[in-house]
């Protein structure tokens, strides 16, 4: 354990419409983070980075304060890269390093979460939270709560119906995008780490994605109702856009926007043509159709599907896809009626129905 190196923040600066319950929320689902999920003990440094360009930020690093006390905490705009850089390098594998971002620090060269995880330290990252104020902020407090029953057992339970399935639907409320191939292994992101090399990584969490095994064997049409635009926030148009789907290309657009119109022609500027890649499963149910918020990264865990355009995903590789050339990675989020996993209903009513 260390000592806190920066005074507290003062009054002025403290979350003044975040109200006392939701600060007093936001402390208890992070306890069950830290101890559930990351398994932090106390034995262990803990060192919080912070800024407080916003009332999220604020209201986590106070959050955070009161679940480690004895944490070192550093406001990021007050010291110099070189003592961060040096608190780091003083860490030992399995100490804690958060990072409560408004917009996503920098430090010249060094990538500092993936420096950390090569240090084998605990990461948690909370980026980009001055995009999401009011109400949005309540729905991210919200979207922290640790549910491990949940978590573990609905999202592994996908992940064994997504590896066993030959092939998938979702249904997006009359229209439908056929997976007519088996799925990639499904990755999981679930608080749980204990398979896995690195513990911790980007909060919220909650999360199965895979892909088609063949991407030329999705075909059919989808409606989106939010995609990520050029500025990385969620668009939401007045009503959903249709894609339709062919040999895993987008080959048409209905219903479109400029925005999305926009999208779709970076894509094709710099790759040729627009692929349809990631499956994801959404479990966060903080999030949903009606609960948005602002950062695309965060909204990602939306309790529901969300596909990626374009033909970058890094965790799969394909054939006809040449890492070198593969740019963009677009996540649009399907109106989710109902999925299918061979001839299985695994989501209706807003929820997933297996575990």
């Amino acid at each position: 354990m260390t000592s806190s190196i920066t005074s507290d923040a003062p009054a002025a600066a403290r979350p003044n419409t975040i109200s006392r319950e939701v600060l007093t929320a936001a402390e208890d689902y992070l306890r069950d983070v830290l101890a559930i999920a990351i398994e932090y003990k106390t034995e262990h440094a803990a060192l919080i980075v912070f800024d407080t360009h916003c009332e999220l930020s604020l209201a986590l690093t106070e959050a955070y304060r009161r679940c480690l006390p004895e944490a070192t905490f550093i406001d990021f705009d007050t010291v110099p890269a070189e003592s961060i850089l040096a608190a780091f390098a003083k860490l030992e594998a399995k100490d804690l390093v958060v990072l409560i971002q408004s917009t996503n620090f920098r430090l010249e060269a060094f990538r500092i979460r993936i420096e950390l995880f090569k240090r084998e330290l605990k990461v948690i990252e909370h980026p980009h939270l001055s995009r999401m104020t009011g109400q949005q902020a309540l729905y991210y407090i919200d979207s922290l709560a640790y549910d491990p029953a949940y978590y573990r057992g609905v999202g592994r339970a996908l992940k064994a119906r997504i590896d066993n399935a030959s092939f998938g639907v979702v249904d997006s409320g009359g229209e439908r995008l056929v997976f007519a191939s088996p799925f990639e292994s499904a990755k999981l992101n679930i608080g749980d780490y204990s398979e896995m090399t690195n513990v911790g990584g980007q909060f919220p969490i909650g999360e199965v994605f895979t892909e088609a095994q063949d991407l030329e064997a999705v075909n059919g049409r989808v409606r989106i109702f939010v995609f990520g635009d050029t500025a990385f926030q969620v668009n939401q148009p007045e009503k959903p856009i249709t894609l339709v789907i062919d040999k895993g290309r987008v080959t048409d657009v209905i219903d479109s926007t400029p925005e999305f119109d926009q999208v779709i022609a970076n894509i094709r500027a710099d790759e040729g043509e627009v692929w349809l890649r990631e499956l994801g499963f959404g479990m966060n149910r903080a999030f949903s159709q009606t609960r948005t918020v602002c950062d695309i990264g965060t909204y990602e865990r939306m309790c529901g599907i969300h596909l990626s355009l374009g033909a970058k995903h890094g965790v799969y590789n394909k054939p006809q896809i040449k890492r070198a050339t593969a740019r963009y990675h677009v996540d649009v989020f399907a109106v989710t009626e109902a999925v299918y996993l061979d001839d299985d209903l695994v989501y209706s009513d807003g929820a997933w129905q297996v575990g």
